[in-house]
């Protein structure tokens, strides 16, 4: 059950790094196996080196992306990079400028100014990025170096993962013509295992995203889950110890009292108290007639309300939060509450509008009636 979730939490487990889990890994995959490959529909790669469970999600959504990366030239870097890796040897060094040669060589979308200092911090974030899940390794040089001054150099060492990195598919992605094609590839051959892929992506979705909201009487996906929440409840519970909650609006998973993923909410932010404060207004203000549900499932506010009832929560509130928000302004707090829960889909802003989402009404908290009264540290 562990070493799932660590595997679901991980991107790459390396030997090098922690030899005990690698074999411990190793050596129980098969408590679980099934579960992974026939649930889950993914593929636990076992290399000499290292172990990795290719892990993508059944839905994609708007907000999901690198969380390291801001603009889009940092993801055609990331692409060039594994490009320019897949020739390399493990262990082989190159430099920096080389593979700068690389870029100005083969990206046809547009010429690299790399005098301009906003497309040398994309290549950094790109590069460092790439340290971060063990594709490169910095052998000597700093980056920031090429930052202040295009001439810098920096010597990296290949590791060979990054032949790794981009999953098989089962036919030719090269007929993909968008997002939709990539994740529902489903041709004539495999028509028949229609059925397999839908689960695949039930269970995907499930596991990997915070919520699955029902789309409507023709989403099959949530039909599917409808169908068989007590088979599927069943395997979650078994196999992760994690509690399938199932609505008119959704389905969610609940984890086990006291467990804290990577991307778990609540989490240990600041802005994870002020979205559960946030929330739990939301529902209070619901249930005394102030706001109201819309057609689609969703409270619509405008801009301005949404401050006005941040402002109120701050000023009611704020003695329990960090320095950084509590002397914080409000622009800055509503800018950092938007995009926090637009990554965990309570939330989206369309047509001048935002829409929160029913996962809001599900997961709210507030602090003990004598919290606000004790002074701590911070103000906590």
């Amino acid at each position: 059950m562990e070493l799932l979730k660590i595997l679901l939490d991980n991107y790459i487990i390396l030997k090098e790094e922690n030899r005990d889990l690698y074999y411990d890994i190793k050596d129980n995959y098969k408590n679980f196996k099934t579960f992974v490959e026939e649930k889950l529909g993914y593929n636990l790669i076992i290399h000499q080196d290292f172990i990795k469970l290719e892990k993508f999600p059944g839905r994609v959504e708007s907000w999901m992306g690198i969380e390291e990366f801001k603009d889009k030239l940092d993801y055609c870097f990331f692409i060039l990079l594994l490009m320019f890796l897949e020739d390399k040897g493990k262990e082989e060094q190159f430099i920096l400028s080389s593979f700068i040669d690389y870029i100005n060589g083969n990206f046809e979308l547009e010429k690299i100014d790399w005098t301009i200092y906003s497309n040398r911090r994309s290549l950094i974030r790109t590069l460092k990025f790439a340290q971060k899940i063990y594709l490169i390794k910095v052998t000597d040089g700093e980056e920031q170096n090429f930052a202040d001054n295009e001439g810098g150099e920096v010597l990296y060492e290949n590791t060979g993962i990054s032949k790794y990195v981009v999953r098989t598919f089962p036919v030719d992605i090269s007929q993909a013509k968008g997002i939709d094609d990539l994740m529902n590839f489903t041709p004539d051959f495999v028509d028949e295992q229609r059925g397999v892929f839908r689960r695949y992506r039930v269970y995907q979705t499930l596991v990997m995203n915070p919520v699955m909201y029902n789309n409507g009487a023709d989403d099959q996906d949530f039909a599917y889950v409808k169908n068989y929440h007590s088979r599927i409840r069943e395997d979650l519970e078994g196999y992760l110890n994690w509690n399938l909650h199932v609505h008119r609006e959704g389905a969610l998973v609940l984890l086990e009292e006291g467990e804290r993923g990577k991307n778990t909410f609540p989490n240990s932010l600041g802005v994870s108290d002020i979205v559960l404060l946030f929330n739990k207004r939301i529902l209070d203000l619901l249930k005394g007639g102030k706001l109201f549900l819309e057609k689609d499932s969703c409270i619509h506010l405008n801009k301005e309300q949404l401050i006005d009832i941040l402002e109120c929560i701050k000023r009611e509130k704020s003695k329990g939060w960090s320095k950084e928000y509590r002397e914080g302004t409000t622009a800055y707090l509503v800018e950092e509450l938007l995009e926090f829960m637009k990554g965990y889909n309570m939330l989206e802003e369309k047509d001048g509008k935002i829409l929160l989402k029913p996962l809001i009404g599900k997961i709210v908290g507030d602090y003990p009636e004598d919290f606000l009264e004790k002074d701590g540290e911070d103000g906590r």
